[in-house]
């Protein structure tokens, strides 16, 4: 008979209050641990940056009873300060920041890296990276003992991978942050971790040019034969946000099939 996570599990984070950036459709990393959140008890807030991006989120969000849809560019200090003021007038307080924020231009994502333009390695500094360390300054006062933060990131932050270029670069100062982020909250009890997942068919990826080989050959190579589902990936952020892993912070898990264990691929 086969056991379903959710079967072995039973309100893991039981009325706790969590904010998810990310969701951009049903098949967002972001979405999969928002379900995931619900489903053991949580309350759940989740974010749009712009109005195209609401429709896409405002669906998702009402299949969820009781979720609050706020917005928040997060390259807007003042947007970020109005949705850390907005959950202190709703909840008063934090327990579960989870940021699945990441974007670079789309000509920046083919060819070499040596070509990245001035702004383009801006942008996907301060979108994929600064966005993580603004959320945490601004939403600090609301969290406290036992809150945790969650970032995600790929395998492209410790080695090249064709046409992840600048974004790659990213994610690796997207790790130090996680790190210096995990030192500084760590005194208030507040854990900062990441997920470095394998490649996923989202809205984001199909930007990165050759994606589709990329998928197959992780296929290939990877220990256990096959791609990484968002559910994977949701059941371990549930792990790293609840009391389970109360012990660790500063950490990047990896949910790839193995795949970052393999030398010569």
């Amino acid at each position: 008979m086969k056991v379903e996570v959710s079967d072995c599990m039973s309100g893991l984070v039981e009325g706790k209050n969590a904010l998810v950036l990310g969701v951009a459709s049903e098949r967002s990393i972001a979405w999969a641990i928002a379900r995931r959140l619900a489903q053991e008890g949580a309350n759940l807030a989740l974010t749009y940056q712009n109005e195209r991006l609401e429709k896409n989120v405002r669906p998702l969000a009402e299949s969820l009873p009781g979720t609050l849809l706020l917005p928040c560019d997060v390259s807007d200090d003042v947007q970020v300060a109005n949705l850390a003021q907005e959950l202190q007038t709703r909840w008063g307080k934090l327990d579960i920041l989870v940021h699945s924020v990441a974007f670079a231009k789309k000509e920046e994502l083919s060819g070499r890296y040596v070509d990245t333009s001035r702004e383009g390695f801006r942008i996907a500094m301060d979108v994929s990276v600064f966005s993580l360390v603004a959320l945490c300054k601004s939403l600090e006062p609301l969290m406290g003992e036992g809150s945790s933060v969650l970032t995600l990131t790929y395998l492209g932050s410790e080695r090249v991978v064709p046409n992840y270029n600048v974004m790659g670069v990213a994610k690796a100062a997207l790790e130090a942050s996680v790190r210096y982020l995990a030192s500084d909250l760590g005194p208030k009890g507040i854990r900062v971790n990441a997920i470095s997942a394998g490649p996923i068919n989202t809205l984001a990826a199909r930007a990165i040019a050759g994606f589709t080989t990329m998928l197959q050959r992780v296929r290939e190579v990877a220990p256990l034969r096959r791609n990484t589902e968002a559910e994977e990936v949701a059941d371990a952020a549930l792990f790293l946000l609840s009391d389970l892993a109360r012990g660790v912070t500063g950490e990047v898990l990896y949910v790839d099939s193995g795949y970052h264990v393999m030398g010569m691929v």
